[in-house]
């Protein structure tokens, strides 16, 4: 009787490495207001740079990742990583991302943040930037369009800093939390449980969430899973099931979340995340 053929064992999946990009401006400086925009593929990564002005970098779609040093700072939707003149970086995407890169010169840099960080981008400065790349405008050409700049500069001088759109913290027991959490962003253990397993209490952790994150847990949790949700939405799975993934127990509560944090809901952010950008001037 002939023995059942055992099953050929499964090729383990090579992780995808990363591709380098050259950067924007590769052998020229740009002009002292300067806007530029790109599309770049999964797994893409920018080589360490630095230069003598200042850049934000935001994104259309996706989610750009900035390093600076041991730090490391996320640019999703709605938010920009603004990178002070002389600063070292290097900039990557896990998947495709549709970003602009605004540089200006070291005297406009003044007005912006001295160190690196992230900034929420108001409505207004969302609305200037996607207008200027709508028009193909990279720099003023005309006096109507260095009045658009000046008022998205006034606008961005004014944005909030935050220390990172998804902020970590080195105090071990919430670190312990944090890093379970973005391995099971489903978790809806409530805080307690988490104080308990860490071996310290609530009002200890909620505190330290205040101090090291600057927002309540749950606040931290839903940036969390608006990330992966940004992710997810690059692919084909459904807005039913990309909700079921993270943790939420209807379709409606997840679309509810997510409209609040980008003003959209995930269908829509995925059909205009997939519309081409201008081509980059």
């Amino acid at each position: 009787m002939p023995q059942p053929r055992q099953a050929a064992p499964a090729r383990r999946k090579r992780p995808a490495q990363p591709r380098p990009i050259p950067p924007l401006f590769a052998g020229q400086e740009p002009q002292p207001v300067h806007l530029r925009a790109a599309t770049i593929a999964a797994h893409s990564v920018y080589p360490s740079l630095r230069h003598g002005w200042g850049e934000l970098i935001y994104a259309f779609s996706g989610v750009i990742e900035i390093t600076v040093a041991d730090r490391h700072f996320l640019a999703p939707p709605h938010h920009g990583v603004w990178i002070p003149p002389g600063v070292e970086h290097v900039g990557a995407a896990r998947h495709e991302s549709a970003f602009g890169a605004l540089c200006l010169d070291a005297a406009r840099s003044a007005r912006m943040p001295a160190e690196p960080c992230t900034l929420a981008l108001g409505a207004l400065p969302r609305t200037l930037l996607a207008t200027l790349q709508q028009r193909g405008i990279d720099v003023p050409a005309t006096d109507a369009d260095g009045r658009l700049f000046d008022v998205l500069l006034d606008e961005l001088a004014q944005s909030r800093p935050q220390e990172s759109y998804l902020p970590l913290s080195a105090d071990p027991a919430l670190r312990q939390v944090l890093d379970a959490l973005q391995q099971d962003p489903a978790c809806d253990k409530p805080l307690a449980q988490w104080a308990s397993e860490v071996h310290t209490t609530e009002r200890t952790l909620a505190r330290r969430c205040q101090r090291d994150l600057g927002m309540s847990f749950g606040a931290w949790c839903q940036r969390l899973r608006v990330l992966r949700a940004l992710d997810a939405l690059q692919g084909p799975r459904s807005v039913q099931a990309i909700a079921l993934d993270l943790g939420y127990g209807s379709a409606s509560a997840f679309i509810a979340m997510f409209r609040r944090h980008l003003g959209a809901s995930p269908e829509a952010f995925r059909q205009r995340a997939r519309a081409p950008l201008p081509p980059a001037q």
